[in-house]
């Protein structure tokens, strides 16, 4: 279901929406390489399925393993809520 941009919550539900479309992305792009894969393999398919670059895959596969959906899920919403996009890293 698209969200009602015409309500006041038309922002928190398109970022459930982009959340659930990046979830699924990357759910295809694990699946691709199979859930045991090497972190070498993961940056490979970010790099071929995401459009990522490789030192930006390689910190996305870093963060995920070292901080893990509980402390990035916090610290998407505060930079949501600061309204920060990019981030200072240049990725």
């Amino acid at each position: 279901m698209l969200p009602d941009l015409a309500t006041n919550d038309g922002d928190a539900n398109m970022s459930e929406v982009m959340t659930n479309v990046l979830l699924s992305e990357y759910e295809g792009i694990i699946a691709s390489v199979g859930d045991n894969a090497t972190d070498v393999a993961i940056i490979a398919a970010l790099v071929r399925d995401g459009d990522w670059s490789e030192q930006g895959a390689r910190v996305v596969v870093r963060l995920a393993r070292e901080y893990g959906t509980s402390i990035l899920r916090n610290a998407v919403a505060l930079a949501e809520a600061m309204d920060i996009e990019d981030g200072s890293a240049g990725l």
